[in-house]
Formats: C-alpha cells, structure tokens, sequence
C-alpha cells in the first residue's frame, strides 16, 4: 500500500502540531473484527515514529457487549491506565460523563466528517469522541451461484428465503452438503439488535422504542417478520446461527459454504483477499424490504469512534492520538486495508479508494439510508433497553415462545425500565 509522501507529511504534522515535547505512553482499548487490530496496529507505529510516544493496545473481544461492560467497570473505577477507548456509535449517551470534551480541541476537523455521526457522537453540546469509521451492513450475494441457477438478487425478505432455498437444495443435490442459503448474526448480543431491527423496521413494525421515547415494537407486522425468521433456524440458515456473531457468520460465507450473508463492509476486503475461496465470486447489494405497509429495505447504522478518559494522565497527548487515527490520511490507510468506511466526506470521491476498493464508493447510500438504534431516546437506559430486546429475539427465534407472546412480555418490561421517563 503507498500513499503520495507529501499527503502523508502534511497530515502527520497536522496531527502531531499540539504533540508535548516530552515521550510519554499511552494505551488505547479496542476490539475489532477481522483485520482490525492488525491495521490499527500498523497505524500507531506510524504515529509512533512521529511523535516518540509509545502506544500499547488492550485487545478486547470482538463482541461490542462485551466490551461495554468492561469499559464501564473500568471508567467506574476511575482507570488511569487507559487513555483512549474505541467506542461504538451507541455508546455516546451512556459514557459521555466519563470522557473528555473534545469540542474546543476538533473544531478545526469536525467539518470533514459527515453532520450525523458528529451529532452522534455529541452529548448536551459536548463532542465526546472523535469518529474514525462508520458501518452499515449489505447483503452479501454468491453472484456466480445465483447466475448459475438463473436467480436475482433478492429484493424483499421472502425473496430472499425462497432464493435461498433454491440454490441450497440444488448445490446440495449437486453434491456441496455444506452449503447454507443465509448466515447472519442470531447470538445474543448488540449484534442481534442489529439484525433484528433491520427486520422488524423493514416490515413496518418501526424502530423498537421511537425517537419520542415511545416502546412500538409489540405490534403484529414487527411479530410476522420474527416468526418467519424463525422459520430460517434449520432451514436456510444453519441451527448454529443462533450462537454466531460477525466472525462466525463469515467464516462460513468465506469458506464458500453460504449462499447469502448479511455482515458489515470490513467482510468484503477479507472475501476478496489473496486465499479466499470466493474471490472475485460476491457481490453486495442493500438488505431486502419486508412485505407489511411501510416496508422498506434498512441497515441499523453502525460505526466507531475513539474518546479519551477523564482519568487518562496524558489528555492532551491522547487528543493527539485520537485526531491522527482519526486523520484523512490514517481514515484512508484504514479503507484500503479493510473497506471500512470513511466518515470523511471528501474520502468517498478519492481516486485510490475507488480503484482499490470499489465497493466503498457504492456502499456510501447503502450508509446514508441506514438508521440509528435507539441508543437517543433511551440515553443512559439504551444498553439494557437493548439486551431487553435482543432477548426477547432470541426466544423467539431459539422457539421459546412466540413472536407475539414474546413481544409482549417485552413491551412489559420495557416500560417499567421506562419508569416516568427515559
């Protein structure tokens, strides 16, 4: 990978203008997917080499719950060793208290990002970190395999069942037993929020609890899409899938054993790298729409930002940090090793990104259509507003219960998590 030396300096001594005189070490929290770690890596030993201060990683699991939870045991604790954690879109709300003001020292950048996400990212008019990817899923398609059996991608979710199924049967009768027709993410965690909303909303059934603070999940087009989903468990999709999350899910759609895979972009970079059985062999397209009134395709919105400790011992020299991993030309390194997506602006008409990763270009309306969990109306109450739901999901689709029983139990205890107010 190159990048023109003149770009690279002009930014690196941007970033590093306000760096202290004085090496100090510093430490970032992060857990990634796929390549992740491995990139962000390569990106401190370049600021490393810039500015003379150490940079270690603690390495977290890939699972965004998981690392909540640890984030708010050590921010509790008034965790000194930790300078910079990287944070999902969601997370704002919930941790804003314990993180440093970013306004006065990003004022000068924040106009490169996309409005949203610095809104997102904004709580009672503090900018509380400092974005440095966004996500938003696609369906992933075998193109080779739909061309094979003369299919089209799938616009709605029967669809994508009935195409699924199609293609399953007949590779299987063509001797390919592993083959599945649908992976996605059905384990109980964040990601299954995810999953389900995309379904739930694209069937009419709205957005769990609204943007006012009203709980509308429990209605009949939101209980319709989950019981068919249901339906996929052994079917079209593996009974396991309800213990995958994203890495599972891709391990089976990149050994070639998935028809369709519903997954964020970091997927598409892997599944085309040197080694991967269906290189050259996939396409993505935007999620399909339900059937109810109102349906339409959606993505939840996804993405992640770095923010510094209130309890860090080197603030300004973590400020530093953020704003160089989060710089165009670190944003841009990252895309063209990963196909994340930028949350610069300008990055989604550059040259390079569009010839070596072609798909970021496209994927930016598939981004700009997605829709936030209700991470804002439910502010510091989301995250077990959250698992509330992904629960109730999980039931239903592990068959404890149905749809419509398992959303009223949940509508239940939604509003007395609720109280008098979110």
């Amino acid at each position: 990978m190159t990048f023109s030396h003149a770009f690279l300096a002009v930014g690196v001594a941007a970033m590093l203008a306000g760096t202290p005189a004085w090496a100090v070490d510093l430490s970032i929290v992060s857990g990634d997917t796929g390549d992740g770690i491995k990139v962000l890596r390569e990106i401190l030993d370049r600021y490393e080499k810039d500015s003379g201060n150490k940079v270690g990683i603690v390495v977290m699991p890939a699972s965004g719950t998981d690392q909540f939870g640890q984030y708010r045991l050590w921010l509790a604790a008034g965790n000194s060793d930790i300078d910079v954690y990287q944070t999902d879109v969601i997370w704002a709300p919930q941790l804003a208290s314990q993180l440093v003001d970013l306004t006065a020292a990003t004022k000068d950048i924040v106009a490169e990002h996309f409005p949203s996400i610095i809104q997102s990212q904004t709580v009672d008019g503090k900018l509380v970190a400092l974005p440095i990817f966004t996500d938003a899923p696609a369906l992933y398609y075998r193109k080779d395999l739909l061309d094979k059996y003369g299919a089209k991608v799938p616009a709605t979710w029967k669809e994508l069942a009935d195409t699924a199924k199609l293609v399953m049967d007949k590779e299987r009768a063509a001797g390919n037993r592993d083959i599945w027709g649908f992976v996605f993410q059905g384990n109980a965690y964040e990601g299954l929020t995810c999953d389900a909303l995309e379904w739930v909303m694209s069937n009419g059934g709205g957005q769990i609890i609204e943007p006012d603070g009203t709980i509308s999940v429990n209605n009949s087009q939101a209980a319709a899409v989950l019981d068919m989903v249901k339906g996929w468990v052994g079917t079209i999709a593996p009974p396991g899938v309800l213990a995958y999350q994203e890495e599972e899910s891709r391990g089976v759609w990149q050994t070639g054993n998935a028809v369709f895979m519903r997954n964020w972009p970091y997927a598409y970079a892997l599944g085309n790298g040197e080694g991967s059985p269906i290189k050259g062999k996939f396409d993505v397209a935007p999620l399909p729409a339900g059937t109810g009134e109102g349906a339409r395709p959606v993505g939840a919105l996804g993405g992640w930002n770095l923010a510094v400790s209130k309890y860090s011992k080197h603030p300004d020299a973590a400020i530093e940090l953020i704003k160089f991993i989060a710089s165009p030309a670190m944003q841009k390194y990252r895309t063209l090793k990963t196909s994340n997506l930028p949350t610069i602006q300008a990055l989604y008409d550059d040259a390079d990104i569009a010839r070596q990763q072609p798909i970021v270009p496209r994927w930016k309306q598939i981004f700009l259509d997605a829709v936030p969990r209700p991470s804002a109306a439910t502010r510091i109450k989301y995250n077990e507003a959250s698992s509330q739901f992904w629960n109730a999901v999980h039931n239903t689709l592990s068959g404890d219960g149905t749809a419509a029983d398992d959303l009223a139990d949940l509508e239940a205890m939604l509003t007395k998590l609720k109280g008098r107010g979110w």
